[in-house]
């Protein structure tokens, strides 16, 4: 079928179901006809029909609630409407109940629909990484544009940066009705795209933005009172806003469930510190329904946000920081009251470190991961020793911990010695720690810090251990004897177990 709906011109012929073969004997079996029912009765089958398809959210198949970037299946009701002509009729005769949007996408005809189809909400939708955004499609979506005030949603992402400009451009004016707008070009090498100030769209619901600048002065952030989802992604130095600006903006969300801000590149934590003394935290603001928030910037940005929000009901804390000498984040472990886990896992990669926090059973998302955006590992495990210790007391309720690594191309760069204690650093805010998992690679790191020097007390360091697991052959066991033979001895016995390497996959 055609990928556009003309009502003007196609009426289906019905074909006739359920004919035999010739020789061929069946048995009658009662049924009533769909034709038999009312058109209420049609009505609700059709609104249950649109329920399946994905909407805001749709479940992934780890059970985790994802926002839908696909919005094909608003083409739902173009199959339901050339069934017949009681069908036809009945459907275009309820597009609010039935929520009917034209979808304006690759390789549709856009002028050729418009003409021949009632003036329900647009969809422009021009998402797909596979599909080229050729020049009869730009004229298409700049010929929807112009109906600003039948636009319903626009998803403008991996277009070439001077076909999405091209369309950018245009859109200085209000949408009245746009309540989800996501705009991104293929490529993070070109910033200069920037949304028209003059852009409005007072109800707009969900609001993503990739690498396109959003400017200082745009009325559009104090005007969108019923955003539940704001995402400003690789936001570009010359878009930058401090955490006071930022947070006068959030203030009026209240319906806010999903917010990311992610900064391109980093601002020195003295400059952000400087604007936090000029801008004293006059109020606080609760986020009532926040339940997932993103930063990607640098620790002093981050502690003077999380300084003016509230979000009781969080759900989901994810944390990227450039590298920095030191990390102070004393506000994160206020903001992270709310979310419970049992299993973290640390891992050391190329070029950042993570730690990741494992969902309880029933939890949809990883509750809570810190990247640090560095490259050698004594930085890195420093890096992770100052956000560790700063959490202590979120982590002493952690019963096992993982310690994994990557295989590294820069072999000679990330194998940089790290100092016993700093390991012995990293280790210690898990006072309660029960189970410790350790990736073949850091076996004799972790042997070594683990291991007693004159004076030191058996129990300094994870007093509460009960099972040492590692992935590797006899010489990591050998590497963990003397860590065993200790607490053996101190009446503390641990078991010294080997782990699948999936242990360490997630």
């Amino acid at each position: 079928m055609s990928d556009y709906l003309s009502t003007a011109t196609y009426l289906p012929q019905i074909e006739e179901f359920g004919q035999r073969a010739p020789g061929q004997t069946t048995r009658k079996i009662p049924h009533s006809p769909i034709h038999t029912l009312n058109h209420d009765a049609l009505l609700n089958i059709f609104y249950l029909y649109r329920l399946d398809i994905p909407d805001e959210y749709y479940e992934n198949g780890a059970n985790r609630r994802m926002i839908n970037f696909d919005w094909t299946g608003q083409r739902w009701w173009y199959k339901l409407a050339q069934v017949c002509r009681q069908w036809r009729y009945l459907i275009l005769a309820s597009p609010s109940r039935l929520d009917l949007h034209l979808l304006c996408t690759h390789g549709v005809p856009i002028a050729n629909m418009l003409a021949h189809s009632p003036p329900l909400p647009l969809t422009i939708f021009y998402h797909e990484e596979d599909r080229e955004t050729t020049e009869e499609d730009v004229e298409g979506i700049l010929l929807a544009l112009r109906h600003s005030d039948r636009v319903h949603h626009i998803s403008l992402y991996h277009l070439p940066p001077p076909k999405l400009r091209k369309i950018i451009t245009t859109m200085e004016e209000q949408f009245p009705i746009l309540e989800r707008l996501y705009i991104g070009p293929p490529t993070e090498h070109d910033r200069s795209l920037v949304l028209p100030r003059a852009f409005q769209a007072p109800h707009l619901r969900h609001f993503l933005l990739w690498h396109v600048a959003l400017p200082i002065r745009s009325p559009l952030l104090t005007t969108t009172v019923g955003l539940v989802i704001l995402w400003l992604m690789d936001i570009p130095p010359s878009a930058y806003f401090t955490p006071s600006y930022l947070h006068t903006r959030l203030s009026l969300m209240p319906q806010l469930e999903n917010l990311a801000i992610d900064f391109y590149s980093p601002l020195p934590n003295r400059d952000v510190e400087r604007q936090l003394l000029d801008t004293p935290i006059m109020t606080h603001t609760t986020l009532p329904h926040l339940r997932w928030f993103s930063f990607k910037g640098v620790s002093a940005y981050l502690e003077g946000l999380l300084s003016r929000i509230n979000a009781p009901v969080l759900g989901c804390l994810r944390i990227v920081l450039f590298n920095q000498l030191t990390f102070t984040v004393p506000r994160l472990l206020q903001f992270m009251e709310t979310l419970s886990f049992r299993t973290i896992q640390l891992a050391f990669n190329d070029d950042f470190a993570e730690l990741v926090a494992f969902p309880l059973g029933g939890q949809r998302f990883y509750p809570f991961t810190v990247q640090i955006m560095c490259r050698h590992l004594d930085w890195q495990v420093s890096s992770a020793a100052q956000i560790l210790d700063t959490l202590q007391p979120v982590h002493s309720v952690v019963k096992e911990l993982r310690l994994s690594h990557r295989k590294h191309e820069r072999s000679s760069e990330w194998h940089n010695e790290v100092d016993r204690t700093q390991w012995r650093q990293l280790l210690r805010p898990f006072s309660n720690l029960k189970t410790l998992h350790v990736q073949d690679e850091l076996v004799g790191k972790i042997a070594r810090s683990l291991q007693t020097d004159d004076g030191e007390p058996p129990l300094d360091l994870l007093p509460n251990l009960e099972e040492l697991g590692y992935s590797g052959g006899s010489d990591a066991r050998d590497a963990f004897t003397p860590f065993i033979d200790d607490r053996q001895v101190a009446g503390h016995p641990v078991d010294l177990t080997v782990v699948n390497p999936s242990v360490f996959s997630r």
